[in-house]
Parts: structure tokens; sequence; C-alpha cells
């Protein structure tokens, strides 16, 4: 890896490339640092320092910010509505008509999607600062801080309508930031803003556990955290690579004096097929009821159940809640993405068949039975890395602050091996010697 960005520093465009692209992650981490106006900053990092480590029912969408969620600047809301919209517009492609044939029309169907994914950021990214502020106008979004209640100290609706505009605007500027890399920089813009906003949050959260270990002024606990993100990146790496290769022959079609097809392929299945995207939908879904029982007044019984079982990440129910939410939204994410009928049908309009299976039907319901089978260890082992951080170290009092949890990981790991993938790709066409050397 090491020696692929070294080649690409050497050659021209590829550095050019490469240096727009560390420019554009400069301009997105600097203004994770602007404040917006209307708020005490002051008030925010009091409270930022005494919330450390306990992030609550924010955590999640903070570290997908970069931390600049919980300090309440222009990019508070950072990539996550453009996340949320791309997600939403995925899944109703399989539901709405008009949208899967503008899949299917190719790049201006494409494109159309892409603008409908931006109409609904933006929209996303009103509501969700509408009710970040609102969140911190009630204290609520630091429990137990003296100071929460006067992180904004004006409560004009000038000042409401502002901040949400401001943030609405930093969420558009963040899109723009991430199009602008697709476009003129290295690997995919979207991926390259979450893979730093997540990689932003490891030094303080491995100092915090250093700070707070008791083993040899803590280094005991900071080895074994960096040891554990050692083992889990190489697990993770084994198995996101791991695929069933399912081969795929074209018969030999004669048309006039030319002959097509009598070629062999195969249909790559990835172990991890559903990528992060079940660990993002569990974390969301169990965030719900945890938000709900926090704005609602009053001590009823299902708000103390709640508060007592969906709240710590430790309590056996919501781990168990957590672990089979994922494996069900790792199945129904499978299911609505790959549509077995449809390849099984595009195989047989180009004569193409699996050895043994009839064309057709068979075909379908075979590549269905085998994307079932490769499921099930895919989704268990996404369920187990998402448990790692409060289960592997809670002898050391540091599952809060474990930074290679679940979803960073995947998506540390897996961005980090598609831009390399991307980088030799690009070298191998600029460096390709042939077979004469």
């Amino acid at each position: 890896m090491l020696t692929a960005f070294a080649r690409a520093f050497r050659t021209p465009d590829l550095r050019k490339k490469l240096l727009f692209t560390l420019g554009i992650i400069v301009v997105y981490r600097v203004g994770t640092h602007v404040p917006i106006p209307g708020v005490n900053y002051t008030a925010v990092q009091q409270c930022v320092t005494e919330a450390s480590g306990n992030q609550g029912l924010f955590g999640l969408v903070n570290m997908f910010s970069g931390g600049a969620l919980l300090q309440i600047t222009i990019f508070a809301l950072g990539i996550m509505p453009y996340i949320t919209a791309s997600i939403i517009l995925q899944l109703l492609t399989v539901v709405i008509p008009r949208l899967e044939a503008l899949k299917k029309e190719g790049q201006a169907g494409t494109a159309k999607i892409t603008q409908y994914t931006r109409y609904l950021t933006v929209a996303l990214a009103i509501l969700q600062g509408t009710g970040l502020v609102a969140t911190a106008r009630s204290g609520a979004l630091f429990s137990g801080c003296q100071v929460a209640s006067s992180i904004v100290p004006d409560r004009a609706i000038f000042t409401t309508i502002t901040m949400v505009v401001t943030m609405t605007a930093g969420t558009g500027v963040v899109m723009w930031l991430g199009e602008l890399i697709t476009d003129r920089g290295i690997g995919n813009g979207m991926s390259i803003l979450m893979f730093i906003s997540i990689a932003a949050t490891f030094p303080s959260a491995l100092w915090a556990i250093k700070k707070q270990g008791t083993l040899a002024g803590g280094w005991i606990e900071f080895g074994t955290v960096i040891l554990v993100g050692l083992v889990m990146v190489g697990l993770v790496v084994f198995v996101e690579q791991a695929q069933r290769r399912i081969p795929v022959q074209y018969a030999k079609r004669m048309i006039g004096r030319r002959s097509y097809g009598g070629t062999s392929t195969y249909i790559p299945l990835k172990v991890n097929q559903a990528g992060v995207i079940p660990v993002i939908f569990a974390s969301s879904l169990l965030y719900i009821p945890a938000l709900v029982a926090q704005f609602s007044s009053g001590d009823s019984a299902w708000k103390t159940w709640v508060t007592q079982n969906l709240t710590k990440g430790d309590h056996p129910i919501y781990l168990v809640s957590y672990f089979l939410l994922i494996v069900f939204f790792a199945f129904f994410y499978v299911a609505i993405s790959f549509n077995p009928e449809e390849v099984a049908d595009n195989m047989k309009k180009y004569g193409g068949f699996i050895p043994g299976i009839r064309a057709g039907r068979p075909t379908a319901e075979y590549l269905s039975y085998v994307l079932n089978r490769i499921t099930w260890p895919g989704s268990l082992y996404l369920g187990l890395i998402a448990l790692v951080p409060t289960m592997a170290l809670v002898g050391f009092n540091a599952s809060g602050n474990f930074p290679f949890g679940g979803t960073s990981i995947l998506i540390i790991v897996g961005v980090g091996l598609e831009t390399v993938k991307q980088i030799e790709s690009q070298l191998q066409q600029r460096n390709y010697e042939g077979f004469l050397r």
C-alpha cells in the first residue's frame, strides 16, 4: 500500500489528484471547528469535556461528523444526511417503478437519481438541524452538564432560523466537497469524508483510554486496545475480501462470419454483501425508543423500562436486540439489493448459463440458495464485530471510548481498500509495461 502511494506521488497527474484530495480534507476539517452563530462556545466546550466518553444517543452521528455535532459547528450534521438520503433512495428504487426505470436508463437515469438524493439531503438537513437546535436549547444534548441549558442563550426565532440555515448550508458544502473529490480527486468523495471523520476521533479516544487506565499508568490498557484493533482490522480485511465465485459460461454464437461468446467468467458474491448498512440501520432503530423516552415527560412504566434496558450499551437486552437487528437487516438489505431473477434473466438474454444449472428459473433459485448460505456467516460476522466495543474491553472500563468499534472499523477498512484499489488501477493504466520489456 505504501509503495502504491509512493508511486502515485511520482506520477504528475496522480500527484495532482492526491494533493487536491488532501486540500479538500483540510477544508473539511477546518469547517468542523467553526462554531455556528448563536452558540455559547465556552459552554459547549465545558459540556464536551464533561461528556467525554459518554456521548449517549448522539454518539453515532457525532462519530460520522468527526466530533463536530457535539461542538455545534457549521459542519455539525456532517455527511449523515447524505448517507440517509442515499439509503432511502436505494430502498425506494425497489418499491417505486419510476425510480427503478431511471436506474435502468444508465448514466442519465443515475444523474436524475443523484439529483433527487441532493434534494432529499437538504430536506433531511433542515429536519435534523431543527432537531439539533431544539435539543441544544432544551439542554438534552448534554445530559448532566450544569451549563447545558445556556448553550443557546438567545431563544429568538430569528436566531433559531439562522442556526438551522447555517447547518443546512454546511451540509450542502460538505456534499459539494465530496463531489469535488469524486470528480477531480482520488476515490469516492463521500466515502473519503466519512473515513476522515471517523479517523479524526481515534487519537482522542485512544488517549482517553490511556488516561482512564490503572495498570502501569494506563499503558497496558492502551496497548491492549491497539492489539485488539490490529486483530480486528486483519479479521475485517480477510472477511471483506472473501467471496463466492459462481462460474458462468457463455455459449458460442455465429453471426455472419464472426463468432461471439464462448467465454467463461464468474459472478462474485461477497460474504459481507450488505457492507456496513445493517449496522447503521440497527443502531438508528435502537436510538428511536431511547430518544422518544428522553423527550417524553413523566415517569411511565415504558419509559423506565426503555431507560434501564435500551440506553446502556452493556445491558444484555440491548446487546441481544442489537445483534438480532443486525442479522435481520443484513438479510433484508441483501434481498433488496441483489435480485437473482434479474441476474438470471440477463444471463439468459446473452446466452450465459451456470454449468450444471438450467437457464431461467432454476438459475434464479440456485443464486438465491447460494446467497442465503453466504449471508448467514456474513450477518453473524457483522453482529460480532459490532459488539466488540461493549464486550471485549469491559474489564478495562473502556467500552465507551473504544475507537475500533464495529461501524468505524468496517468503514475505515472498506474505504481504505477501495481507495488503494483505485490508485493501483490508475497506476496500472499509466505504467503498463506490456509483454515486451
